[in-house]
This record gives C-alpha cells, structure tokens and sequence, in this order.
C-alpha cells in the first residue's frame, strides 16, 4: 500500500525570519522542536553565487578546493537516488570513492548541463570545510552560537537520505537546490522500523521506510509516524534547526545541491546510544521482573529530573560515581566500567 507523504502530512515545521546571534541562544536554540529560519544565511557569497548560475556556482566552491579528496557515494541510476541497503541487506546499493573536489564539481556540473534523464546519484557528505574547502568558513560565516561546530558541507545531485537521527544538535543551511526534510519526534522511533544498529550507512540506524513511497503492508505502524510528521521546504538562503534525536529525511531535489550543516555537541563524556546497546546485552532479556526492578534504578538514577542528585544524602566525599558531574567523576566511572567490562563470570 502506497501513500503520498505530502497529502498524508499536513503538518509544517514552524517558521520564522532570520535572527540574531542573541535571539537565537534566547528563543531558539533551547527549545526541542525544529525551526526554519527563512533566509538565515542569505547573504553569504556562495549563496550570491548561486544565484548567478550553476557555472558561477561551480567556480566559487572549486575555487576552495584542499590537497584531501572527499569521501563520494555513488549509486547507480537504478536507486532513483535514494541510498540505502541492497535488496538482500548484505551490502549497500552505493559505491564510496575518494574524488578530488574539483573532480566532484566538474562531474556534476556535466551531467547538469547535458540535462542526462537518469543520471547517476552522487553525494559527498559531511565533508570537513577545514579539511577540504580551507576558507570557506572565514568566506560564509554563521554568526550564531553552535559552540565551536565546525561547517561541513554536502555536494551532490538529486538523492534522498534515508530517515535517521543525530547525536547532536544540527543547524542545516542550504547554499544552492532545493531540500525538503521530512522530520519525526524521538518517541516515533517504534514507529519507523529501525534497521541494524550495527551496520548502517553512514553512522546512526535508518528507517527501513522509505517515506515518499512507504509500504504499509510491510510498515503498517508507519501509519502512527505520519500522524506525527512535519515537513520543512527550504532554498537558498534558509536554515533548519533540527534537535538532537529528532530523525529526518532529506531529499534534494536539483541537479546541483549544496548543504552546510553544525553539529554541536554537549559534554556528556560517553555515548548514550552506546549505553543504550551496552543495557541491550545486560538488560533486555532478562525475565521481566527483574527488567521492571532494573527500571526503577534507571528511573531513579538517569531519567528522573532529580537523578543528579541521587547522592545527595552522602558525604560528599564518598558519593563516588554517584557525585555531582566532574572530570574526576568520569574518570571513576571509566575505570569502573573497564573493570567491569574485562571480568567474566
């Protein structure tokens, strides 16, 4: 059972204009929900520069080329653009390749002028500005606070990125093409048919939905996740704040697309998702009377607001690993891990 998602999804993700530095740390960055801020970064050059033409385009951002290669997946016509796992799951339906940006840009620029019907996906992503467009920071700034998130820019033609989340916060400004994110809160995650936790395609987990032609036989609780969904189209010049946990699917729609993404991320010492993967194997399986016991510990002792304080009725100097958060604090709940983790029963 087929459905289109934009007739299915009427919700959009809240919009308002560009802001201040100030009013972003204010009114916008704290809140967990996305935003778009419509022409957040209209006045950068490679902005002016794509409206010049996708000539002008390709001479501005070849004109920042470093010594490093960037990291290319390639699909064949056949994927329609949209990277993901092989029919079988036994490998992907991508190739990675190492290609010299101006490589990248001259290829791409090709296959948009020649007006090819079904030309092959390519797709660069997260590319370190630092790394291989030296001085592409100092020549589109974001005078917004991200706390030290370093640019990274993503080059391609018409693709989709299959639904995932992100560690960390993210600010997505587009440069050049049209993008539409497709976003779903944290709790939906039963809803969206996680694959492998283990072997992914760049990273986080996917959905196995494909959310402009999703299969509800197959899928039928992604019925609930639409119910949920918001829908953010953006241009040149926008911007999309998109939460830590919130998954997204990212389609671009033009021959030539250009993104600039931030994650920044929180001092947290250690990954949750690894924690999470860690209580799987401990956790999960065993009989549900004890899994309940092990909730409340986790309830009292992570989730709950006053969790931080759950030492609080002992001296301090023998909190230990129940102590406020500190370097010491982390380093006794390294070792204690590691401790753990090499003893067998």
């Amino acid at each position: 059972m087929i459905v289109d998602l934009p007739a299915a999804t009427e919700t959009r993700v809240a919009e308002r204009g560009a802001v201040d530095a100030d009013t972003f740390a204010r009114e916008v960055a704290g809140h967990y929900a996305p935003i778009v801020l419509r022409g957040q970064v209209a006045d950068w050059p490679a902005v002016a520069a794509e409206k010049a033409g996708k000539r002008a385009l390709a001479g501005y951002v070849a004109g920042f080329a470093g010594s490093k290669p960037l990291e290319v997946m390639i699909g064949a016509p056949e994927i329609a653009g949209r990277f993901f796992y092989n029919d079988d799951m036994s490998g992907f339906n991508f190739q990675r390749q190492k290609v010299p940006l101006q490589a990248l840009i001259g290829e791409l620029l090709r296959l948009a002028e020649s007006e090819t019907a079904n030309p092959p996906a390519i797709y660069a992503d997260a590319a370190t500005a630092a790394d291989h467009l030296p001085g592409w920071a100092a020549a589109n700034r974001l005078d917004l606070p991200t706390t030290g998130a370093m640019p990274r820019v993503w080059i391609g033609n018409a693709m989709r990125v299959a639904t995932h989340y992100d560690a960390s916060t993210n600010l997505a400004a587009v440069v050049a093409g049209r993008r539409r994110f497709t976003l779903f809160p944290p709790e939906q995650v039963a809803n969206l048919y996680v694959g492998p936790l283990d072997r992914t395609l760049a990273g986080p987990p996917v959905s196995m939905v494909d959310p402009d032609e999703p299969d509800l036989e197959r899928y039928p609780r992604f019925v609930e996740a639409l119910k949920h969904a918001q829908v953010a189209d953006l241009g040149p010049g926008d911007a999309l704040l998109i939460p830590a946990i919130w998954w997204h699917h990212v389609r671009a729609f033009d021959t030539f697309n250009v993104l600039v993404n931030y994650w920044w991320d929180y001092d947290t010492a250690a990954s949750p998702f690894v924690a999470m993967v860690h209580a799987m194997m401990s956790v999960r399986d065993l009989p549900l009377a004890e899994k309940r016991a092990w909730r409340a510990w986790f309830d009292h002792l992570v989730f709950d607001e006053g969790a931080a304080g759950a030492g609080a009725h002992l001296p301090e100097e023998v909190r230990g690993v129940l102590g406020a958060a500190s370097p010491g604090r982390t380093e006794r709940i390294r070792a204690y891990l590691l401790g753990s983790l090499s003893r067998r029963k």
